[in-house]
């Protein structure tokens, strides 16, 4: 793609030292341009492998422009990019180490200073990167489960090449570099970072900001921005693999269900399968059909999992190969082998590469970049469908994974759910060797011993796709993100309802077909702690709907454990308790403890869930992050930059977990600002900023603050989303106070039918109101306007004002309506008169779905 505003230059081999990964290339282009406000720098050779991804790449907007700046010193090429309102550099390669060979691509810069976050994805200890000393981050797609207890710089699942800066003036900046081979990181003192891949092009956006959340909605803007869930699926999901049958998961959500714990979706992991293979369903889940239409009458939801990987003798493959879908396949026949290929007849005369995952007989992995393939996926869902109803999809195993490859004695052939059937091995001798062995081979390899090679864990990188024009050692990194492209296509096909679609392995712009949940944890509290983490950082990437494994996948997590993580949990987007086969029971019911405090959690959760979904919406349609770093409100906070173990809801929730064993307290910061209480300790009080220390038993909700100036929107919480949503809405307003007692606050709130397809907003049924409070000494008033009106949906009236710290006295019988005198209810309680919260209820008092405008208006009574 040629930008309009291309400028294009041909940089030529100086005589610097010999390059030790191959030999350079002679000539390679300089080209810079711009998208609106977005700057690229590419440096590449035409015709060179390009990532087939589809991102939107729209315009972004800025008020802030970035300019680029060349130089040559001592023969040496470099280049800068500067702030223009601020002549500040914010990118500088004159720190040399530029290499462009066909198998090894370095760049390096100087940077402007440590307060660097993204890259990933990887373990990260602290949300802000560490540049005390030199430290490599290894990115390409791997089934590699997190590990936080000791420092790894291991890749993980998915591929994101995006860091987000603080300038030290407090703008804020974002560097993407759109590669999908493997690549590292280097952070070093300088602060500096060089990077590394290994093919591809230096294809680098530069998005200006100035604040955080601006360089992530720019960012979105280029690369797309997320899908919007259906409304149950930010509802509790309860998982596990291992259920021996269907009985012993009805079992487990009936218990959870009479312990009063709000419950919206059961999960089924790989045993509902018939011998882990897709598109069935095994002998003792055979009434999972009728379990699930249950539940959806019930109003709740099932989601079920698909894995990559189909057995090559199985009736999906057969017809597959009917609809001439494609699989990943050998560039040689002579490459194939035949010892495992002659097995089986549908495969005997193809270059298919075979492999071994879950199922029992030797898999193909679906290509997704041919279309019949596509279509064949599609087809598959739909038909599955039509027997078991599901309402969400949950892809796993999608970097792709493949056991043992190239081993000889792979971990399955101790185990006795799966025949010793022999491995995939990948040539690491020869001319076909080129690809698994390259001449630099990254920290992606070099982290896991001198016998890894890129095919570890995974296919043969000189297999090929769409159609033999494209190498696996370059497309690897995106099979995920084309697999949930079609996944999502496929939801809405089958079902004709929004639902979700989670995800393992995702790359850039994954979040406009899925979410993502953080992978094979482990119970213990480092990963609790990298968790709250881990979800911020994928909030920038572009996947806000994203959550970790509550109480831990691997192990078996302790009654405290389960119950912190629980609390946490039920403040990320996708909230799931799930755990291993093997592993004990962690359903929340299974301590009384634990149970009450997922009740309370969850039940606040479904309280504020008008708000949170009204945050993903916006950020749905404009790009942004629902889970939030704090210093992304505060950027002029220093003590904010580090905060990682804190995070707000939008702008106006701040969320301080229980992280570490044995705590009965949270010692948090709130940054120079108004805000209130909004749990057990005090709740409607005024808390002052800065460092305190805040009480957080076992049966209280963890500490939960709200900003001064917001209104937040709500429902009374029920067991369902289904059943909440038909409560009426209630407004929480937390007044901000001016000089002279004037009080205000805004916000907002969208509300869909929560399940209708989204093919764009701009044809979207819904409908979008914004609030804003005033109030003095005289009078106070609640303005309502309709900033959209949705056709023939059904809503909720507004019943309840709580307004935090109210200072006035109400004269009850002055209360209007667009004019027109009302009778309202006001309740009081002794905590109420402590905290001057004050709470007025009217049985449907305000329709907001008829009106353009709505005016509450009353006055105060004088002394």
């Amino acid at each position: 793609m040629v930008l309009p505003t291309a400028r294009e230059a041909i940089l030529k081999k100086n005589n610097g030292p010999r390059n030790p990964w191959g030999e350079d290339i002679e000539r390679v282009h300089f080209r810079t341009g711009t998208i609106g406000k977005t700057l690229n720098v590419k440096i590449f050779v035409p015709g060179r492998y390009e990532p087939p991804v589809n991102f939107t790449r729209h315009p972004s907007d800025s008020l802030e422009t970035l300019k680029v700046t060349t130089g040559v010193k001592n023969d040496v090429f470099s280049f800068a990019v500067h702030r223009e309102s601020t002549g500040g550099c914010i990118f500088d390669t004159s720190i040399g180490g530029l290499i462009f060979s066909d198998k090894f691509i370095q760049l390096a810069t100087y940077l402007p200073s440590e307060a660097m976050y993204g890259l990933g994805e990887n373990v990260h200890p602290t949300l802000k990167h560490d540049f005390t000393g030199y430290r490599t981050w290894a990115l390409f797609a791997r089934d590699e489960f997190p590990v936080s207890s000791t420092l790894r710089t291991i890749n993980l699942y998915g591929m994101h090449a995006f860091y987000l800066m603080l300038e030290p003036d407090g703008n804020a900046h974002g560097v993407f570099i759109l590669n999908s081979n493997a690549q590292e990181f280097t952070t070093a003192p300088g602060p500096a970072l060089i990077y590394r891949t290994i093919g591809g092009n230096l294809d680098l956006y530069f998005f200006p900001g100035p604040t955080s959340e601006e360089v992530i909605q720019q960012y979105h803007a280029f690369i797309g921005t997320p899908t919007l869930p259906a409304y149950w699926a930010f509802g509790f999901q309860l998982s596990r693999y291992g259920y021996k049958d269907l009985n012993e998961m009805m079992e487990k959500v009936d218990r959870n269900i009479n312990a009063g714990i709000p419950l919206e979706t059961t999960v089924a992991d790989i045993e509902y399968m018939d011998r882990y293979k897709d598109f069935t369903v095994g002998k003792h889940w055979k009434d999972l059909p009728k379990y699930i239409r249950w539940l959806q009458r019930e109003g709740r939801r099932a989601i079920l999992i698909w894995d990559p990987a189909i057995q090559v003798d199985d009736a999906a493959f057969e017809r597959a190969l009917k609809m001439d879908a494609r699989f990943i396949e050998w560039e040689r026949y002579d490459q194939v082998m035949r010892s495992i290929q002659d097995q089986y007849p549908l495969v005997k005369d193809t270059k298919i590469m075979l492999g071994v995952v879950w199922p029992d007989r030797h898999i193909a992995f679906p290509d997704f970049l041919d279309e019949n393939t596509r279509k064949w996926w599609i087809e598959e869902f739909i038909r599955f469908w039509k027997e078991v109803p599901f309402d969400g999809i949950w892809i796993d195993m999608n970097e792709p994974a493949n056991f043992g490859t190239n081993e000889e004695k792979p971990w399955y052939f101790e185990n006795p759910d799966h025949p010793n059937i022999p491995t995939l091995h990948c040539p690491v001798e020869g001319p076909d060797s080129s690809w698994d062995m390259p001449p630099y081979k990254t920290h992606n390899v070099w982290l896991y011993g001198k016998d890894a090679i890129l095919a570890t864990k995974t296919l043969c990188m000189l297999a090929l796709q769409a159609n033999d024009t494209q190498r696996f050692y370059n497309v690897k990194g995106l099979y995920g993100l084309h697999e949930a492209e079609v996944t999502l296509a496929a939801q809405y096909a089958a079902t004709n309802r929004r639902g979700a679609v989670v995800s393992r392995s995702t790359f850039a712009s994954a979040g406009r077909y899925a979410g993502h949940w953080l992978g094979d944890n482990s119970a213990n509290w480092e990963d609790l702690q990298t968790s709250v983490i881990g979800a911020q950082e994928f909030n920038m990437f572009g996947i806000p709907y994203v959550g970790s494994d509550i109480c831990g996948f691997f192990g078996d997590a302790t009654e405290e454990l389960c119950l912190r993580w629980q609390q946490m949990g039920a403040f990320h987007t996708f909230m799931r308790n799930h755990n291993a086969k093997g592993q004990a029971p962690q359903d929340p019911a299974k301590w009384p403890s634990v149970a009450e405090a997922a009740k309370k959690a969850t039940l606040f959760r479904y309280h504020y869930l008008p708000y949170l979904y009204s945050v993903f919406f916006v950020v749905s349609m404009n790009g942004g992050t629902v889970i939030r770093p704090v210093f992304f409100e505060f950027w002029m906070d220093k003590e904010t930059h580090n905060l990682g173990h804190q995070f707000l809801w939008g702008s106006s929730m701040m969320i301080a977990p229980v992280l570490h064993k044995g705590a009965t307290t949270v010692d948090a910061y709130l940054p120079d600002d108004v805000w209130y209480s909004l749990y057990d300790h005090k709740y409607g009080h005024l808390v002052s900023p800065g460092y305190s220390t805040f009480p957080a038993p076992w049966t209280s909700l963890i500490p939960v603050f709200v900003r001064g100036g917001s209104i937040l929107p709500r429902q009374k919480p029920e067991m369902t989303t289904t059943a909440s949503r038909k409560n009426p809405f209630e407004l929480l307003i937390a007044p901000h106070y001016s000089e002279g007692g004037y009080g205000s606050a805004d916000g907002f709130l969208f509300w869909d039918d929560g399940e209708t397809i989204i093919h764009s907003f701009a044809s979207h049924n819904y409908f979008e109101w914004s609030f804003k409070f005033y109030c003095d000494t005289q009078h106070a008033t609640l303005f309502i306007r309709t900033d959209r009106h949705a056709e023939d949906l059904k809503i909720p009236t507004l019943d309840t004002l709580e307004i935090f710290n109210y200072k006035y006295k109400p004269n009850l019988d002055s209360f209007t309506l667009n004019g027109a005198k009302i009778t309202v209810k006001h309740s009081t309680t002794p905590t109420d008169r402590q905290s001057c919260t004050f709470k007025i209820s009217k049985r449907r008092m305000i329709d907001i779905s008829t009106a353009h405008t709505y005016t509450l208006s009353w006055t105060h009574a004088t002394a």
